[in-house]
């Protein structure tokens, strides 16, 4: 039984699929007419503006993130320039792109690279997943796209993508160590190509092969998809959870934050009790501020963003 919400467009006609190889080289091409114009894609972009892309990305819509890059490289176009700057003006900055303690550790990454690498971002995947806060992916990506190596860069998109194409199933499992080569299997020999694979199947992902709602008739590699031949079985794993923000620890955060990010001092705590009613969480959110460094208390008990 299918799930309730697809309705597929076209028909799971039973064709035999194309090659591993093919589906990458259909999916370079197919990228080379559909790709977005990003400014983190475009030829003159230095390693050190894609990896602050890169954690900028992470569980935000690219919409809210290109403003904000665009400032970002404007301001601080080198490590070295970010290393620099202040924890609080780092914080001001990043504004309202969620998830502020990834400006943290981005300064955090400037610092070591201008520290451990002059100031130049390495190639090597190894060096990239020792520098704070860059895990497998982003350090793959950086590689892959600001260095041009080809390397199999996975993210939530690409996942689901390799499932229904490659697996046959409506969603992606758990992250496994089997992703990276199921990825790599399916991009060309050609190293440039490659490179070009790593973000097309991503592009798929975000603009194809969504997670609600898949345009299949859009689908350059639809004859190929697993998936698709096996009729659309629906997940039979549990249902997907939407996370919401409304009355969250997310949301208080965040008002504490814009409090502090616009004051021009450090700010007394009854200026905070206004941001939020309930007291138990408003005072929960704020140590986890604090805990977190994004926040810092004064000797005479106020609050300001670290210095």
């Amino acid at each position: 039984m299918r799930a309730a919400h697809w309705v597929p467009v076209d028909s799971p006609a039973r064709t035999l699929p194309p090659s591993s190889s093919e589906v990458g080289e259909v999916l370079v091409d197919w990228f080379a007419t559909a790709a977005r114009d990003l400014p983190w894609r475009r030829a003159d972009v230095d390693p050190w503006a894609v990896l602050v892309s890169e954690v900028m990305l992470q569980q935000t819509p690219v919409a809210r993130v290109e403003p904000v890059w665009r400032d970002w490289m404007g301001r601080w176009p080198t490590p070295a320039a970010l290393a620099a700057t202040s924890p609080a003006e780092v914080i001001r900055a990043w504004g309202k792109l969620g998830y502020p303690r990834r400006a943290l550790r981005l300064r955090e990454t400037a610092v070591a690279l201008t520290e451990r690498h002059g100031g130049v971002v390495p190639a090597d995947v190894a060096a990239l997943e020792a520098l704070p806060g860059i895990g497998t992916y982003t350090a793959r990506a950086v590689a892959c796209f600001g260095h041009g190596q080809p390397q199999p860069v996975v993210d939530t998109n690409v996942r689901r993508v390799v499932a229904r194409l490659v697996h046959g199933r409506a969603e992606a499992a758990p992250a496994r160590a089997t992703d990276l080569t199921d990825v790599a299997a399916l991009a060309p020999a050609d190293p440039e190509r490659a490179v070009r694979f790593s973000v097309a199947v991503m592009e798929l992902g975000a603009l194809v092969c969504v997670a609600r709602t898949p345009r299949c008739a859009a689908c350059p590699v639809r004859q190929r998809c697993a998936w698709r031949l096996a009729g659309y079985p629906a997940s039979d794993g549990p249902p997907r959870r939407v996370q919401g923000f409304a009355g969250t620890d997310r949301q208080v955060r965040g008002r504490l934050l814009d409090v502090l990010r616009t004051a021009e001092g450090p700010v007394a705590a009854p200026l905070l009790d206004d941001v939020w009613d309930d007291a138990v969480q408003r005072d929960r959110c704020l140590d986890s501020l604090l805990t977190d460094g994004l926040v810092e208390q004064t000797d005479d008990g106020r609050f300001i963003l670290p210095v």
